[in-house]
């Protein structure tokens, strides 16, 4: 597959909450460093997601903010 984001961060699937629709997946990308993902039911079914799959969150923004105390 090729996709013009280049942020590819690779981690586990450490936890997934299925609903109705939507499902929530939580991705471990390093110790104690999660990152979480809200994708529909049947993509959680058709990507065959589980606890513990490598997968890659890909992430593409036009914004990234800062924020300082």
């Amino acid at each position: 597959m090729k996709v013009s984001a280049r942020n590819l961060i690779p981690g586990k699937v450490k936890e997934i909450t299925v609903g109705a629709v939507n499902s929530e997946v939580i991705i471990e990308v390093a110790p104690g460093i999660e990152m979480v993902s809200i994708i529909t039911k049947r993509s959680v079914e058709d990507m065959g997601l589980k606890k513990g799959s490598d997968v890659k969150a890909m992430v593409k923004a036009s914004n990234v903010m800062i924020v300082t105390d």
